[in-house]
């Protein structure tokens, strides 16, 4: 004798309902095509992408982390360059290279009587500008003078110094009457030949006489 399914009883009716539940998800995930399953592989392809952006989040962080060192390493560099160009400068600025090396002259109370401009070597890194001048003057302000040379922000050798006495007639200059010596020397400083162009050409030999 069949039995209705309303007429059975409800633990058997709630047996059936998920009996068939069961069946009916197990067919919407296995069976190729159903929405469930296409619906399971987008998920898990988002989870994919986003574990992966998640890695590449995490790598970039650290250099987020990082970027206030390099900037402070970058401003670093930048003063430590700005000197250097000072030091040594991108092209010969000779103009400037005489106002300084009047400027400690006049504050030692030294005469520069005569500057000559040689040849500008070149070296592997830089060119070297060398200068022939004579001076004269009270002998502790000579001192004072080269002393002051090597404290210009310019990077500046002195070299070939022939200095004597100044004796009555020695001089083809006036002179004040506390210059007791005189002589000549070589006064070398340096440069480097600025980006997009070249400032390596000879200076022109010439000669300058100062007379005060």
């Amino acid at each position: 004798m069949s039995i209705s399914f309303k007429e059975a009883p409800w633990y058997i009716q709630a047996l059936l309902f998920v009996a068939l539940s069961v069946v009916l998800l197990a067919a919407g995930e296995y069976t190729p095509g159903m929405p469930v399953g296409a619906a399971r592989a987008d998920l898990q392809t988002v989870r994919d992408q986003e574990s992966k952006l998640n890695e590449e989040v995490s790598a970039l962080q650290v250099y987020e982390r990082r970027y206030t060192e390099f900037m402070q390493e970058m401003n670093a560099l930048n003063k430590q360059l700005e000197t250097l160009k000072a030091i040594v400068p991108e092209g010969k600025e000779v103009d400037e290279f005489m106002r300084m090396m009047q400027g400690a002259a006049a504050a030692s109370g030294v005469q520069v009587r005569h500057l000559t401009a040689e040849a500008v070597v070149a070296r592997e890194y830089h060119y070297e500008m060398p200068f022939n001048i004579e001076v004269d003057g009270p002998y502790f302000s000579i001192v004072d003078f080269f002393a002051r040379l090597s404290r210009l922000s310019r990077i500046i050798n002195v070299g070939d110094l022939t200095f004597g006495g100044l004796g009555a007639g020695k001089s083809r200059y006036p002179v004040r009457p506390s210059t007791t010596v005189s002589g000549s020397c070589t006064i070398t400083t340096f440069f480097t030949a600025p980006a997009g162009g070249s400032d390596a050409a000879p200076v022109q030999t010439a000669a300058a006489i100062v007379k005060k």
